[in-house]
């Protein structure tokens, strides 16, 4: 099967702003979209207070990565299978994952800071997951 809204034709702007809306209503107090050199968005930055304090979380979007799946898809129509596709696509299945991940904690199933935990900015600017990623020994000892 294809990556998931690999056929979505609604702009990443569009797509953007519906996942600012989930933020805000639910906490996000500051929110910045971040671009490459191309002027293309790569990432939302945003922040929430957890326990009193502001914690900021990067949602990155790493549209080559699905350039690449739907390149190695030939499920996949040739005129689907470009940046501007993988950027829209990109963005739905954050939008979809942040909508789900809201689901959880509204269920009552996890706290909001324990779902973005890995997308929470430490003081080098790397996300929690890319700080550990270096040195999985943390996750070991």
């Amino acid at each position: 099967m294809p990556i998931l809204n690999y056929t979505t034709q609604i702009d990443s702007f569009k797509t953007i702003g519906e996942i600012q809306k989930i933020l805000v209503e639910h906490g996000a107090q500051a929110i910045m979209v971040d671009y490459d050199a191309a002027k293309n968005p790569v990432a939302l930055t945003f922040f929430m207070m957890i326990n009193e304090k502001p914690i900021n979380f990067r949602l990155p979007s790493n549209y080559h990565g699905i350039r690449k799946a739907l390149e190695r898809d030939r499920r996949v129509p040739s005129k689907l299978k470009t940046d501007a596709q993988a950027m829209r696509v990109a963005w739905r299945i954050i939008k979809d994952w942040t909508e789900a991940q809201m689901a959880i904690v509204e269920a009552g199933l996890a706290e909001l800071a324990e779902v973005f935990l890995p997308y929470a900015t430490t003081s080098s600017g790397l996300t929690l997951f890319q700080h550990i990623k270096g040195d999985m020994r943390l996750l070991t000892e």
